[in-house]
């Protein structure tokens, strides 16, 4: 794994907007527009490397899998924060129908820096970024400045081959709606779903648009309606659950929930179980399940335990996006126990290449290793202005 600078590709911005990356430069707080796409470096890698990390992240969602299992068959929800009986049953009776769902993606983001095992910081299940630009722009970069190296970016065509394998288990006549929050301003969710949406169609899926403020409600019914007011049997939400079962709708959400079996009316893609695996806690109960394991940190919910005094820790929101919230406590400090749910993990300080912290997003598609983003950031917390940069195997 090498760093090396390279000179940007005239008139790059254009050319990654029209590939779909609508959102290549970040305003910083002191106004400045800086790029969020930098492609005047890049990443190498081995294929020896790629292969191992393959493996590594296989691993970790099987893992990820089981843990998910013990939270459900040991009655654990609350842990994650889950209390609402009606939430916690929708997301068991979505678990032990698992196969009866469709799951799409999802994404690891890891430590690694070339030199040993890479370590687990967390895993985005539910609503997972960084997808278009991980897909379409790295590659295309790719073909034009190394035609005869290799990238680790298969996401395309796993995309297209998920939604071919489980078109059957969307309920029929009705199109696969892909919905995203207008309140989006940078156009990344948008572009993500409209990305989506792309790969479905070209797997033979008929799709139509909305956005989560247009869905509609027809109380006469009792199901939710699009802007023609019809039925939306089937949805792929780029929208937390968090937030779905949280808001005003979410005894509708409920009612209605489809979780296989034809039980329900309206079938939410990514499943409601998707919460077990999209939540901080999750890595306190692979800690606890897989003790010592060479891709994971210690990580614990009742407090940071002896890591204030050893390797320092982070202490991270149950629920969160971008780094929110997250506070990073160096060895040596007075041990801080949150007001707010958090899983306290051990302090593994991103590596620097250039004075640029890197982090690995490995993507999962249909529950297989999929492909590589990179994103580097000034500080030691991957924030919203943080720059995804592309990779190579050499």
């Amino acid at each position: 794994m090498r760093r090396h600078t390279i000179e940007p590709r005239p008139d790059w911005q254009r050319t990654v907007e029209e590939q779909g990356l609508v959102y290549p430069l970040t305003r910083h707080p002191d106004d400045t527009l800086r790029p969020y796409w930098d492609e005047s470096a890049y990443y190498a890698f081995s294929l020896d490397e790629v292969e191992a990390l393959e493996e590594t992240v296989g691993e970790l969602h099987e893992m990820c899998l089981t843990a998910a299992a013990h939270l459900v068959e040991s009655d654990r929800l609350a842990d994650l924060g889950i209390t609402d009986p009606r939430v916690a049953a929708a997301v068991t009776e979505a678990w032990h129908r698992r196969a009866e769902l469709p799951s799409v993606y999802g994404r690891f983001d890891l430590r690694y820096d070339g030199t040993g095992p890479a370590k687990l910081l967390e895993y985005n299940a539910d609503t997972p970024t960084s997808l278009v630009e991980a897909a379409s722009p790295q590659w295309f970069w790719m073909e034009d400045r190394f035609p005869d190296a290799d990238q680790w970016n298969s996401l395309h065509e796993r995309l297209v081959a998920a939604w071919k394998k489980q078109a059957p288990l969307l309920p029929p006549g009705n199109p696969l709606h892909f919905a995203h929050s207008s309140a989006d301003e940078l156009g990344e969710d948008l572009m993500t779903v409209a990305y989506l949406k792309e790969t479905a169609e070209q797997a033979g899926l008929d799709t139509d648009w909305i956005s989560m403020e247009e869905i509609g409600w027809d109380p006469l019914s009792g199901r939710f309606v699009d802007a023609r007011l019809r039925f939306i049997r089937s949805c792929f939400k780029l929208y937390p659950w968090e937030w779905l079962t949280t808001d005003r709708f979410a005894g509708h959400v409920l009612d209605t929930l489809d979780n296989g079996g034809g039980t329900g009316t309206t079938m939410w893609i990514e499943p409601a179980w998707k919460m077990l695996l999209s939540n901080k806690a999750l890595l306190a109960v692979l800690w606890e399940l897989y003790p010592g394991h060479p891709n994971l940190l210690p990580a614990y919910l009742d407090g940071p335990r002896d890591l204030p005094t050893t390797t320092g820790y982070v202490a991270k929101p149950l629920l969160g996006r971008e780094g929110a919230g997250v506070t990073i406590h160096p060895p040596g400090n007075a041990p801080a126990v949150r007001e707010d749910p958090c899983c306290y993990q051990e302090l593994s300080p991103l590596p620097a290449f250039d004075d640029n912290h890197v982090v690995l997003g490995a993507w999962v598609v249909d529950d297989e290793p999929a492909g590589l983003g990179i994103r580097e950031s000034t500080g030691l917390i991957t924030d919203e202005y943080a720059r995804f940069v592309p990779h190579v195997i050499l």
